[in-house]
């Protein structure tokens, strides 16, 4: 990829993609090497370069699948090295790298900015220094107020210095949408406890918004009268999907567990509609859980599979194909139904270029996790929506489990690793830092001719 720096006017190339992968890879290394030392266990030993590297993908590409038990395998090392790598993973590292740039009052370039362009998922390259300012600013400031409040709810369940440790590791785990926890359970203890349940969501929800949305909502009440209207086109998308989402998915669950006793059959009506509330939440990259995973009807295992498949909004600390990517299908397909030509909605025209990146985004996502199940299926010996849902959960980076994450082979595991890391860094991301693809247009054009479809 050439570019001209419109500082020095000179050219310069670089591969965003390839750079912002190895750095996650080396990220990933590191933390690979740290969980791989004994001091990082509770018992003896080591617990293995496999399941360490497991870990530490699954850390730092905010997923949370496990292949051992975090609250009773890993030492206070240990955790404090899978928070930290959750808090990078979460905010970006180049985020983290341009905190550490401010702080030591280096100038940001230009490649340094295509970088932070290209991990954080922004459109532009202008007030790109001010959003991260931004992102750090919400993202501490969220963490310490839901640390604070997890905080008084856990003081009366365990000893202060306990309660704070649990509370600032679920505070961030829950906003980076990791799904860790440390209780050995998830939150199954707490499936009808209110208020924490409140916490976990809001804090999955602010955190899953996307950065740009918050922003915008922040300054559209800043000193005036709330205007949805007044929004940006990708705010109004992202918000509008995300509730419509939010209450399909908990109808649908509440509908589908009712009876379940093994989830919630037994709840009274109001811990039913917290739990439903929650489930539909969670998948959308979270991976926490107040109901067992492995207990849910196929058909609400299902619906959670669509749900983590679509996951967070762009530039969040959430993955999937984004809200926005399936706005973008649906208005594609809308607009071929009325036969307008142009691709219309909430009063705005899409550029074609944003659906044909839609279209590849949900295609190229398709075939990984086609690709991962098919793997799956050949080395697990667990049933097909078992390896489906697994294979969505890594991709989504969610970390939902029906249970047979620990139990995967080494195959099996270098499979859920590879499909986690495809699925933080983006599918689109990965299949461009693998080519060269050129963007500038053709001197010519072939002939057209048709084909029957459908």
């Amino acid at each position: 990829m050439r570019i001209i720096d419109p500082f020095t006017r000179l050219p310069i190339k670089i591969n965003p993609p390839r750079i912002i992968i190895f750095s996650y890879l080396s990220v990933i290394l590191l933390g690979t090497i740290l969980l791989s030392l004994p001091i990082a266990t509770q018992g003896e030993g080591s617990t293995g370069f496999l399941n360490a590297l497991f870990t530490a993908t699954s850390a730092v590409c905010v997923t949370g699948l496990i292949v051992v038990n975090t609250a009773s395998h890993w030492s206070l090392f240990g955790q404090i090295t899978i928070l930290i790598l959750i808090q990078i993973g979460g905010l970006g590292f180049m985020t983290l790298s341009t905190l550490g740039f401010m702080l030591v009052g280096k100038r940001i370039t230009f490649s340094e900015r295509l970088l932070i362009k290209e991990d954080i998922g922004n459109l532009t390259y202008s007030g790109l220094v001010r959003l991260v300012r931004y992102v750090l600013a919400l993202t501490f400031t969220v963490e310490a107020a839901g640390a604070f409040l997890l905080f008084l709810s856990f003081q009366n369940q365990m000893e202060t210095m306990r309660a704070i440790w649990f509370a600032i590791f679920h505070a961030v785990s829950a906003f980076c949408n990791a799904g860790f926890d440390i209780f050995g359970n998830s939150l199954e203890a707490f499936t009808g406890d209110a208020g924490i349940n409140l916490i976990f969501t809001s804090l999955i929800i602010i955190g899953g918004l996307g950065f740009t949305v918050i922003r915008d909502l922040m300054g559209n009440v800043k000193g005036k009268k709330f205007s949805f209207r007044m929004l940006s086109l990708h705010s109004k998308m992202v918000i509008l999907i995300t509730v419509l989402l939010l209450v399909i998915g908990s109808v649908l669950v509440f509908a589908f567990e009712f009876t379940n006793s093994a989830t919630m059959g037994d709840l009274a009506i109001t811990d039913k509609l917290t739990a439903s509330f929650f489930l539909s939440v969670t998948p959308r990259t979270a991976g926490f859980n107040t109901v067992p995973t492995g207990a849910l009807n196929v058909n609400t295992l299902f619906l959670l599979i669509i749900l983590m498949f679509i996951g967070a909004s762009p530039c969040s600390t959430g993955g999937g194909i984004k809200t926005t990517t399936l706005g973008a299908i649906v208005t594609n397909v809308v607009s071929f139904l009325r036969g307008d030509d142009d691709y219309n909605v909430l009063e705005r025209r899409l550029n074609k270029e944003i659906i044909d990146r839609a279209v590849a985004i949900v295609f190229i996502s398709a075939v990984i996790v086609i690709l991962s199940t098919i793997i799956l299926s050949i080395t697990e010996s667990a049933e097909f929506i078992d390896v489906l849902f697994e294979s969505v959960s890594a991709f989504g980076t969610v970390g939902l489990s029906t249970g047979i994450t620990g139990g995967l082979s080494r195959p099996g595991r270098l499979m859920i690793i590879l499909t986690m890391l495809t699925g933080r860094i983006g599918p689109l991301t990965l299949v461009i830092s693998l080519g060269n693809i050129n963007s500038a247009k053709k001197s010519f054009r072939y002939a057209q001719e048709d084909i029957m479809i459908g």
